[in-house]
Parts: structure tokens; sequence; C-alpha cells
């Protein structure tokens, strides 16, 4: 009697491209997703290094460090209760994963590159997401997140890829300065590769930020975008694109933190900033795409997922905002969406 021999399966794309990033670094003709993988890990550095430095108690991130089974894993770099921040984090994800059929499907809907006659797919995801929560409730939360999506063959070959991301800011208290300066800076990243992204970015950031049970945004905005590929712009230029908004985020938020950190403030304005931090929570466990992906998807860590909530927040039943007030004013923007720049 004769038996098969013992079949053994090859190593994985994630294996492969640990080899590779091991044996031969990542430089510019590397595949598109170490080139991604490698650029928001030194600015996830750059952005934590420097968060750090503006926190007088010399308060430091936890920096968690994780693994999937599949391949991939990340890196959670989480501060609380400092002086600065309540709390803040900046985490990068880096995933390989199998789609189904199924979901094929879905997202062939924005991407017609996707082959519709296989089963199932490999896919590498990276991301770099941060969210920052200060103490000053003259000071505005922020949040962004980049990232890059593609699927492959089992050789690792890109079948379809693109990109998404944005950038918001989300105050207490309405500073038109430190709104303009935001919005400004954003705008030139996106003017030095279309004159036309800002507008339209800003546009879908307002709708995509909106919480329809409260009738108000969450914030101010900035811009998002998602699906841009090969039909937008060629790969190089969008991550050309992508690199230019990011390294944006800290000169377009730390002059409005170093400016408002310090400002005294009161009981009832610190009450005021509870209250919007419970919008923030609504917005994100109720209508965000991003949370609500990541908690269904199995073998999730929830922890890195739940990093963006507030370390604090509060509800009042039927709060009103005293007429002719700051807060008022806030709420009469967040209403209706103003173009600043």
């Amino acid at each position: 009697m004769f038996t098969s021999p013992l079949q053994l399966e090859g190593p994985s794309i994630a294996d492969r491209d640990t080899l590779v990033k091991r044996e031969s670094g990542v430089t510019l003709s590397s595949p598109m997703r170490l080139r991604m993988e490698a650029f928001v890990k030194a600015q996830q550095k750059e952005i934590v290094s420097t968060l750090e430095a503006l926190d007088p108690s010399k308060q430091r991130f936890r920096v968690d460090t994780w693994t999937r089974p599949n391949g991939g894993g990340g890196i959670s770099c989480v501060l609380q209760d400092g002086s600065v921040f309540e709390k803040a984090g900046v985490n990068t994800s880096i995933v390989y994963g199998t789609l189904p059929r199924p979901a094929i499907e879905k997202m062939r809907v924005n991407h017609k590159a996707l082959d519709p006659d296989v089963e199932n797919l490999e896919f590498f995801a990276a991301g770099l997401s941060c969210v920052l929560h200060p103490r000053n409730p003259n000071a505005p939360t922020v949040h962004f997140n980049y990232r890059y999506f593609e699927t492959m063959d089992a050789e690792g070959n890109c079948n379809a890829w693109w990109f998404g991301g944005g950038t918001d800011l989300t105050p207490s208290y309405l500073f038109d300065e430190d709104a303009i300066h935001f919005h400004r800076t954003i705008k030139e990243a996106c003017d030095k590769h279309d004159r036309g992204y800002y507008p339209r970015f800003k546009q879908w950031c307002d709708k995509y930020f909106y919480i329809p049970h409260r009738g108000e945004s969450r914030g101010i905005g900035g811009i998002f975008f998602d699906d841009l590929d090969e039909e937008e712009k060629e790969q190089e230029q969008l991550f050309s694109f992508i690199k230019d908004c990011l390294t944006a985020f800290l000169p377009s938020y730390l002059p409005l933190i170093e400016k408002r950190r310090d400002m005294p403030f009161t009981e009832k304005e610190k009450e005021w900033q509870q209250l919007r931090r419970g919008r923030y929570v609504e917005f994100n466990l109720v209508h965000d795409r991003g949370t609500s992906f990541g908690l269904n998807t199995p073998g999730a860590r929830v922890e890195s997922i739940l990093m963006s909530l507030p370390l604090t927040a509060r509800w009042i039943y039927m709060h009103d905002a005293d007429k002719g007030s700051r807060e008022e004013r806030l709420l009469k923007v967040l209403r209706e969406p103003r173009d600043w720049v």
C-alpha cells in the first residue's frame, strides 16, 4: 500500500513579507503594502514623541505591541490621565487575511479590478489612527486616520488597491482662529495634489461625521475620503497625497493645543466638555463604520478599536445651552457646517 506524501503548506504572504523586510529592508521599489507599513510606523513614533514632549508631568504612552494569528499585528500607544491629555491614542494596525466571496462582491461596487470569479482573495490593510482628548475644555479634540488596502493573489501580487483617510477637529468651545488654522493647513496639503480635493473631501467629512439622531455634526470638520484607487490617480500620486496629509497633522494641531492647554476654565465649562464627549461616544459607537467593522471582525483587538473613546463623558437629561452663550454658538455651527477657508 502506498500513501501520498505529506503536503506541507508553503510560507504565507505575511511570512514572505517579513523575510523580505528582514533581508532587504523597505525601498522605493518595494511593494506598496510594505512602504505604507514603514511610513505609518515612522509617523507613529514621531507623533508619540512630540506629544510626550508637551506633557510637563513627563507622562508617557503605554506601548502595546500585538500580533495577529494570520499575520501582521499592530502597536497601540495610549496615554491616560496626563496633564495635557486626559486620553490620547496613536495606533498602527497591519492586517493580513482572506476575503470570502460575499465580501469581494460587496467591494466590487467601488472596485471593478477585483476578480469576480474567485471564491476568496488574500488581503492586506495598514493604517495609522490617532485620537487626542485634551484635559482643558478650551482645547479641541482631534482625530485622524489614514489607511491602505489591497487584495492579492496567492503569490502576493497586488490585484486591487485603494487609500482612505481623513482628519477632523472637535472643539467644546469654538475659537475661529483655531478652526481657520486647522482647515488652512489641511487645504495646503490637499492643494499640492489637486485643488479640488479640499472642497470635495471637506464636504464628504461634514456628511460623514454627522449624528442624525442629534441633528448636528460631531465637530467642525476637516477632510474625509475613501476608496481612492487607479480611477482617481496613479498609486504613487495617491501615496504622496496620503504622506502629505499625514505629515500635516502636527502643524495643523500643535499650535492649537499649545495655545489652549493652560487657559483657565470653570467647572461649568468642564461639564460642557463632558457633554460634548458624550456626543463623540454616540457617533463612534452608533454611526462610525470603522468601529463597526472592527468590532465585527473575528479576532479583533477590542481595546485598540475603542481607544478612540474619551476617558470620561457625561449625559444630562434635557440639557439646553443658555441663549447667547459660547455653548449655544458652538451648537449653531455644528447644526450648520461652515466654510473656514
